[in-house]
């Protein structure tokens, strides 16, 4: 268990304050009616994030005036990567939970550029005095971007592309829109007798871990990729705002797909195929379905998300086959407490057997929870 407490924390020089917000506060929720704001964002979301991470969610919110910005993340111990070695003060860092949440600003913030760079800056110095040494936080393609043409290129970095569909177009272009084979597949499986349907995720959960576990397995997926039960129960507690799609023949299930939606975003969360039924594509079927139920629903976009790791591989290349609307994927990569990341670079260092240096030039961020 972390030794770190959440709590409010104000400051109030100049003209800047600053809270630390728990999942409880009613002030989580007032602050997001007001920003627009997806489903990464919703202390729920957080509480069942930080529950797999074995980490502690909170929120910091600093605002001057009129002008808000909001940071949604998980607070980590460091201290329990270093076994052997004595680490002499209790060291934390941040990460955003899964997906792409990013930070909020109101209207007004978003209207004022230099803001930002004011919030950032507030950020660091204020995460500093609570030992948290290092902030790795990747951004909304849709909500936050263009954040990098304001931001310095040491503090924003561009990591890949992400894609999504304008469900704000007429039908027949979105449908245009789509790759031919992709079309060629979707209505194949039609013809072929499989359906798409929404259904109720708590009632088809064993179906979609059957799914989902099975794909994991199958393209070898590394430990993080893997949720045990808990963790989409605990996804539950979104209600309206999660959502399964099943693509079953002859009621047999051959994919699912968990999918949220929040102010006018939807967001492909998790998903897979029997391997029976690789051939016959029924996901393409199931994005098809999915994005004019969106469309009818009022929602303008539909975020496929990007390959694995952000690379341009097979999975990116299939997601592309669904639009052309393609955004930057933004990090930011914050060293807020250079001292104490140093330490933290030396220890692993030491675990690995290397010098510090080779540590540090890991593409890793942050480097000392490289594994290589």
């Amino acid at each position: 268990m972390l030794k770190y407490q959440p709590y409010k924390y104000d400051i109030q020089g100049l003209s800047m304050e600053i809270q630390f917000i728990e999942p409880v506060d009613p002030l989580w929720i007032n602050l997001l009616q007001n920003i627009q704001h997806d489903i990464y964002h919703l202390p729920t979301y957080l509480l069942a994030e930080a529950q797999k991470n074995s980490a502690i969610a909170e929120m910091i919110s600093i605002s001057e005036n009129d002008k808000i910005f909001c940071l949604p993340y998980l607070l980590r111990s460091c201290n329990n990567m270093f076994d052997e070695f004595t680490i002499y003060e209790e060291i934390f860092d941040i990460v955003s939970p899964n997906g792409y949440p990013g930070f909020l600003l109101n209207e007004a913030a978003a209207n004022t550029p230099e803001f930002l760079k004011l919030a950032l800056d507030q950020l660091v110095n204020v995460l500093q005095t609570k030992n948290i040494c290092s902030a790795f936080l990747r951004l909304h393609p849709i909500i936050n971007q263009g954040c990098h043409a304001i931001l310095p290129t040491e503090l924003c970095h561009v990591s890949g592309q992400t894609v999504s569909i304008n469900l704000t177009l007429a039908e027949a272009e979105i449908w245009q829109q789509t790759r031919p084979e992709h079309r060629t597949h979707i209505n194949r499986c039609k013809r072929s007798g499989f359906m798409a349907k929404i259904l109720p995720l708590e009632a088809y959960l064993d179906e979609f871990l059957e799914v989902y576990n099975q794909t994991m397995e199958r393209v070898n997926a590394k430990q993080y990729f893997y949720f045990n039960r808990e963790y989409f129960q605990d996804l539950l507690a979104l209600e309206e705002k999660v959502f399964l799609c099943i693509v079953d023949l002859d009621s047999k299930v051959a994919c699912a797909g968990i999918f949220t939606e929040c102010c006018e975003i939807v967001q492909y969360h998790l998903g897979g195929t029997k391997t029976e039924f690789l051939k016959q594509a029924p996901s393409k079927l199931m994005f098809d379905y999915v994005r004019f139920w969106a469309k009818k629903r009022g929602n303008k976009f539909m975020h496929l998300g990007g390959g694995v790791g952000a690379a341009q591989d097979s999975l990116y290349h299939f997601k592309v086959g669904f639009a052309t609307d393609k955004h930057p994927f933004l990090t930011l990569r914050l060293i807020t407490d250079k001292d104490k990341y140093s330490s933290l670079i030396s220890a692993r260092a030491k675990i690995l057997q290397v010098d510090p240096e080779t540590v540090l030039q890991s593409n890793f961020f942050p480097a000392y929870r490289s594994l290589n």
